[in-house]
């Protein structure tokens, strides 16, 4: 059967022209106007990915994407013209899998879709160790001895990739395209945002640093020399 996907789209014209192009490539398609008309849809009819635009009538598009998140996993795109780096992090911290700015291309979109499907396929739940640290690929959540650690999504995507490569030195266009799938750009300083909230996390009880910024290089997971 083929993935449901709801668009929440307050503009009509570009509503009709995502619904005619997923509906082409045969995807169901159901799409709401507000957040609250999407919220309600998306209760209903839960849906396999949805895409969805920030700057809605009544419910905003970070709030509708909060509580998409709080009501379970399924994969979210924003697509938007608020395009500054710090709407992109509020975004991704909010939840979102990816974020695409308009004007947009749609056979990216439809790419980004796909992979965010590949992505969202259930794979065996297993935990992740390094030093005194665990990740549950099940449950999402990592601990540091007997302290658990809550962690966003893209703290979690980026920890996931650290824990999968341990010691192996991790380049800033590695981290791109396995966490955001797409380049924020050159001047970008999301990366390092994260890597920060990343350490703030693990060594909120003074813990030792276990991921170490290689200059000229990127990163890497290791023991303190």
């Amino acid at each position: 059967m083929s993935a449901r996907i709801l668009i929440i789209e307050d503009d009509d014209a570009i509503l009709k022209f995502l619904r005619r192009g997923l509906a082409y490539e045969g995807y169901q398609v159901d799409t709401a106007l507000d957040g609250q008309s999407g919220l309600a849809l998306a209760r209903d009819n839960p849906p396999d990915l949805v895409v969805l635009d920030l700057m809605l009538p009544g419910i905003d598009g970070l709030e509708v994407c909060r509580r998409l998140r709080a009501g379970g996993p399924v994969p979210i795109l924003i697509l938007t013209a608020k395009d500054t780096v710090n709407d992109r992090i509020q975004g991704l911290d909010m939840g979102a899998d990816d974020y695409m700015v308009k004007p947009f291309n749609l056979d990216e979109l439809l790419a980004r879709i796909r992979a965010l499907l590949r992505r969202a396929q259930p794979s065996r739940p297993q935990v992740l160790r390094f030093a005194d640290l665990a990740l549950d690929t099940g449950t999402r959540q990592a601990s540091r001895g007997d302290r658990v650690i809550a962690l966003t999504a893209k703290e979690y995507e980026l920890l996931e990739l650290f824990l999968r490569h341990p010691r192996q030195v991790l380049t800033r266009d590695m981290i791109f395209d396995r966490v955001w799938g797409y380049d924020f750009g050159g001047e970008s300083n999301i990366i390092e945002v994260y890597i920060r909230y990343l350490r703030q996390k693990l060594e909120a009880n003074n813990e030792q640093r276990l991921i170490h910024t290689v200059r000229g290089m990127g990163y890497v997971l290791r023991e303190a020399s």
